[in-house]
């Protein structure tokens, strides 16, 4: 039997189909909560055994999809655009309802099932860390916002504030925003009074206190139309909202750096070049579990973008991006290929002699990518930590160096 879940926020659509496709066995529909999915795991389990009923479904992560594979039936994730792109075998009119697309998924996965993945439960430690750094990449994005929310108020009412430092987002910045928080508050600021306030605030130094108030004078003067008062009260409360999104980033640095520790995965890829604990984190959530299901190396190199397309037809032959991939994979693997060339003399090589033969920056990237796939894959199945004197190329290019 095969079992089509077309589901939604508040309902989902549930059809078991017989396994020659002729008969619907059974099809109800459920309210997204507790007594709900209970109850359709029970309905479920009362067409047989768990293992031998596969679900189809529009998505791969979510409520129901955990239940489902605690529960042990195989949840098998369909693209909402591979699944839209079949239905005229179904009918020219695209007729769409919600039992429709539950009995149409069910016998998707009759036909099709043998070549659609089946999702694979995570361990709870590799779980943890997807959820860190995802949770950190969003941080992140908000920070992003903030920050040019932050520099869009100040361009409109004090630009002299955006050019005293380098950054908005550092704490220097904002602090000096706390303290001036209009053109007005600043207008007696002196040379004297701005070598107290960096030292009070261990600035770097990079910049002398006459360059900074050389740059805060020469910026040009904004027209207000706000009163100081509401000016400073605008500044003041994006200033908050950054320092809160900067200190839940450096919480969650801390949180997925505990975490590591306990992930024995995590240990062997710690040794490589310029990784960093952020990135590590990442590699291990979102490419752990391609390693994990990839029949091979090439394989797991396709799903995660660092290898083209062919395409064949005739006379013509052309090679392409590769655009059906694990974006957060690929954009995760990507980082680490381009850090790696600043630290490895190898991945240095490999990138130098793929712009040699002219090949643009992403693209030398991706062919770094696909060799560094093969070194995490070595260490990930063998269970061996990463060790430069090992890796055969490096040892080899480091000894002609030498």
């Amino acid at each position: 039997m095969y079992v089509g879940s077309d589901w939604a926020s508040e309902t989902h659509d549930i059809t078991v189909l017989s396994v020659d496709g002729e008969v619907v066995i059974d099809r109800w529909a459920l309210g997204h909560d507790a007594v709900g999915i209970d109850a359709a795991i029970e309905r479920l389990g009362g067409h047989g055994r768990p293992e031998d009923l596969p679900v189809a479904i529009e998505t791969t992560t979510g409520l129901v999809v955990d239940r489902l594979l605690a529960a042990g039936h195989p949840v098998v994730p369909v693209h909402p655009n591979a699944f839209n792109a079949a239905r005229p075998r179904w009918g020219a009119s695209r007729a769409k309802s919600d039992p429709g697309d539950s009995w149409k998924l069910a016998d998707y996965l009759r036909t099709d099932g043998h070549r659609l993945r089946r999702l694979e439960p995570l361990d709870a430690a590799t779980t943890e860390v997807r959820a860190l750094s995802r949770m950190r990449d969003d941080h992140v994005e908000a920070k992003v916002a903030a920050t040019n929310q932050l520099n869009a108020l100040l361009a409109r009412h004090w630009p002299g504030a955006t050019t005293i430092f380098g950054r908005l987002d550092c704490e220097i910045a904002l602090a000096f925003l706390d303290d001036y928080p209009t053109p007005a508050s600043a207008a007696r600021l002196g040379e004297a009074r701005l070598k107290l306030f960096c030292r009070r605030h261990s600035y770097c130094g990079r910049r002398s206190p006459a360059e900074l108030l050389e740059r805060l004078r020469s910026a040009p003067a904004a027209t207000n139309a706000v009163s100081g008062e509401v000016l400073a009260e605008l500044i003041q409360a994006q200033v908050r909202l950054l320092r809160c999104v900067l200190r839940t980033i450096a919480d969650l640095d801390r949180a997925i750096g505990a975490c590591l520790l306990g992930h024995a995965k995590a240990q062997l890829l710690a040794p490589m070049p310029r990784i960093g604990e952020v990135n590590l984190a990442q590699i291990v959530g979102e490419v752990g579990p391609v390693l994990q299901r990839a029949v091979d190396v090439e394989h797991a190199c396709a799903e995660v973008g660092a290898t083209p397309v062919t395409k064949e037809s005739g006379k013509g032959r052309a090679v392409n991006f590769r655009w059906a991939v694990n974006t957060k994979a690929r954009k995760t693997l990507a980082t680490f290929a381009d850090n790696s060339r600043h630290a490895s003399p190898w991945a240095a090589q490999l990138y130098a002699d793929a712009r040699a033969r002219g090949k643009r920056h992403p693209h030398a990237i991706r062919i770094l990518m696909r060799a560094w796939m093969r070194v995490i894959w070595a260490c990930w199945h063998s269970d061996t930590a990463y060790d430069p004197a090992r890796h055969g190329a490096e040892h080899r290019l480091a000894n002609n160096a030498a």
